[in-house]
């Protein structure tokens, strides 16, 4: 049942009026007060989402509102309106919840920077695009604000441009983006051509009037813009260097927007995929490989915020595995409490960043817990909510993708799913006792650790709180609330019967292999029974593997960015430099040089000027005798 509405343009409309405020006059009038008005309004987009989502998902009704036509050519027509269904609503609560409590965070995390209201404009732009991103009714509107995100995340990942790594990951980002939306764009273009139309719904209806093989490719093309935009294999390296942006710029991209980004549009497009096997495919096996090499990854990293991110990506390869396994609602429910413990990571992680003057190596902290009993209690619920440890969040929703697996007959995917699940565990717990447990490897004269203030610490408590509770929205699994609300969305998709026996053993399965990764955490970073050092050496090629990223950089480097840069050289210094600016150069000096010719014969004596028009006219008069009369005929 459909419902038009007049309010919901206030969710975007309000984030994005503190943007264009701060970016206008924040730097003249408003500078450090910034917050108080991008502040209040993405909490009031908040509001309105709740109040949206509580009618939407209470009722099953779908809101609408019809905003204006962009585009009307003929029978073609892209009207620009807001529609709020099941999917859309649990997405809104999302990006717009986890993005207020980071904006609360920043008030004190950016206290003192000098572009504060820069940050507090382009954050708020952020929320908006991807607002606009979630509410929008067909593929090009949603193509707009797709772009407009990577925009954002350009302008945020970069936004202490006077340093050049920060420069350079955002330059990284924005190209790795363009490579994965340079398919997504085929792909809504061969949406367009196939069947003449954008919009979600008539697209879903007129696929059986296209062939396998055009669907398959649509489906490809689309999965392309996700592979960039949330991070998969191979185009997942942008994500680790974004975290030279600010930390709440590095929770609000691995949380609320931009990564999630490419899962919801898949979810989206849910009919195009089911209606392709080979589609489906290759959404599993690229997200089952993208979970366990980023885990793997994770594993050998000392930057605590590129732990975190490595993370970020393995969780990300869960959820497309969910949907390449038509495990469609585990995927947006992991994705939902994904949200709740990977903020709460980064934002502890800033906190700690703010304590210990910026360090981010974990080789350099250690026992911070005696000195920051909040952040470390808060970061450990966000540990073992990642880690899948039981009942956090966590285990919940990752549990019911390791099921989809299995019973979708890829147990394959499965037991890479478990792998990578001790693997997360593994870095996780790593990273706490690393960070927080044994002996101070800084001077505690020096650096004076403490808790974060009120502004940062609030969101701290309140994401814990999430983190511990989230995955009860998913209980009992795979009949749960969030399982009945999503249901309407994915009515068309297969759903597989799961025995009691399988769920728990995939549970105890799960439970084991975390413990597993706990304790071997535990033995060598607090027990010192193994020593890590000796390990890495022992492993020797394979840990330089991870240690390296799996050399995915490396190859791009020698592979891509050096050749096409070698060429670039080239074409400046021989096609630019010799033939473009020689023929225009080249035009001019002939040009100077004929005036210099002509300059001459200007030589101010009377006898020369009238020697010349004698000449000329003997000339003129010749010619015309020789071609104009009968003269010599």
């Amino acid at each position: 049942m459909e419902r038009t509405v007049g309010w919901l343009v206030i969710i975007p409309l309000a984030p994005l009026l503190a943007a264009l405020v701060n970016f206008l006059v924040g730097r003249w009038w408003i500078r450090q007060r910034a917050h108080w008005l991008a502040v209040p309004a993405v909490g009031l987009s908040f509001l309105v989402s709740l109040v949206a989502a509580v009618e939407v998902l209470g009722q099953h009704h779908v809101l609408r509102q019809p905003l204006y036509t962009w585009i009307a050519a003929g029978d073609f027509r892209v009207p620009v309106e807001l529609v709020i269904d099941e999917l859309t609503a649990v997405m809104l609560l999302v990006v717009t919840g986890i993005s207020f409590l980071v904006h609360v965070y920043s008030i004190g995390y950016m206290a003192h920077d000098p572009g504060y209201y820069r940050f507090f404009a382009w954050l708020p732009l952020f929320v908006f695009s991807m607002v606009m991103l979630v509410l929008a009714n067909n593929f090009l509107v949603l193509f707009v604000f797709w772009e407009a995100v990577g925009l954002c995340s350009y302008l945020l990942i970069g936004f202490w441009f006077r340093r050049r790594s920060a420069a350079d990951a955002a330059k990284k980002a924005f190209i790795v983006n363009r490579i994965g939306d340079f398919g997504f764009a085929l792909g809504i273009m061969l949406i367009f051509t196939s069947l003449g139309t954008l919009e979600y719904h008539a697209v879903f209806r007129a696929l059986p009037e296209l062939s396998t093989g055009t669907v398959t490719a649509i489906a490809l093309l689309l999965f392309t813009g996700a592979i960039g935009k949330s991070a998969q294999l191979p185009l997942f390296v942008w994500l680790p260097d974004a975290m030279e942006g600010p930390t709440p710029v590095s929770a609000l991209i691995h949380a609320a927007t931009m990564v999630t980004a490419g899962i919801f549009m898949v979810a989206r497009a849910h009919p195009i995929f089911l209606a392709s096997p080979l589609a489906m495919g290759v959404v599993a096996t690229i997200g089952g490989l993208t979970a366990f090499v980023a885990a793997t990854i994770a594993t050998t990293q000392f930057d605590i915020k590129r732990v975190i991110a490595y993370s970020t990506v393995s969780q990300l390869g869960y959820m497309a595995m969910a949907l390449g396994v038509g495990a469609w609602i585990p995927a947006i429910f992991h994705l939902f409490t994904h949200a709740f413990f990977k903020a709460l990571l980064f934002l502890g992680s800033g906190a700690v960043m703010h304590a210990m003057h910026d360090e981010l190596d974990m080789r350099r902290m250690g026992g911070l817990k005696r000195w920051m009993p909040l952040t470390y209690w808060t970061f450990l619920i966000g540990a073992a909510a990642n880690a899948g440890i039981v009942p956090l969040a966590g285990f919940w929703s990752k549990d019911e993708i390791l099921v989809g697996a299995w019973v979708a007959g890829v147990p394959l995917l499965s037991i890479l799913g478990l792998v990578a699940a001790f693997f997360t565990a593994l870095y996780m717990f790593r990273a706490v006792f690393l960070t927080f447990h044994g002996k101070p490897r800084f001077d505690p004269h020096e650096i004076h650790p403490h808790d974060p203030p009120k502004t940062m610490a609030l969101p701290l408590l309140i994401l814990a709180v999430g983190a511990v509770l989230a995955g009860f929205v998913g209980v009992p699994p795979e009949n749960g609330w969030i399982h009945h609300a999503l249901e309407p969305v994915f009515e068309g998709a297969k759903h597989h019967e799961v025995s009691l026996a399988l769920t728990l053993g995939i549970a105890g399965a799960s439970t084991f292999v975390a413990l597993a990764g706990l304790w071997l955490a535990s033995a060598a970073y607090v027990r010192a029974a193994i020593d890590p050092a000796a390990v890495a050496a022992r492993l020797g090629p394979l840990y330089r593997l991870a240690a390296n990223g799996w050399y995915f950089d490396l190859v791009y480097q020698r592979a891509i960015v050096r050749p096409l840069d070698a060429f670039a050289t080239w074409l400046w210094r021989n096609v630019d430099s010799a033939i473009i600016d020689g023929a225009v150069n080249g035009v001019a000096r002939t040009v100077a040089a004929t005036a210099q010719l002509w300059r001459r014969l200007q030589t101010g004596l009377v006898a020369n000027y009238a020697l010349a028009i004698a000449l000329g006219t003997v000339l003129l008069v010749g010619i015309y005798l020789a071609f104009g009369s009968t003269l010599f005929r």
